[in-house]
């Protein structure tokens, strides 16, 4: 039986650039924050702890942050200048504005 592909839901290209923290890649941790920067568009995916070195940073595929974690779809219309943060996988997305 095949599995159905989830219809990407972002208005972004597939292949657009994003920033994804070194935790979700390297330890499978889940996507608990998620920011669409204001000044340039780019969506970043972060486990949730805080992050201030350079180093934890990847920078993947759109479409790869979404096949890491379809929920993330939840959030695909969010504009820029908002976050979206949850307690855990299982736990609902809340938006937030920056202004």
């Amino acid at each position: 039986m095949f599995k159905k592909k989830k219809k990407f839901p972002f208005a972004d290209s597939p292949n657009t650039a994003c920033i994804v923290c070194k935790h979700i890649l390297d330890e499978k941790r889940p996507i608990l924050y998620v920011s669409h920067d204001e000044e340039d568009g780019c969506w970043q995916f972060m486990c949730g702890d805080e992050h201030v070195f350079t180093e934890d940073a990847r920078v993947i595929a759109l479409a790869e942050a979404f096949e890491l974690d379809a929920s993330i779809s939840q959030v695909a219309g969010m504009p820029c200048g908002c976050f979206a943060e949850r307690e855990s996988a299982a736990s609902d997305w809340r938006i937030f504005s920056r202004q």
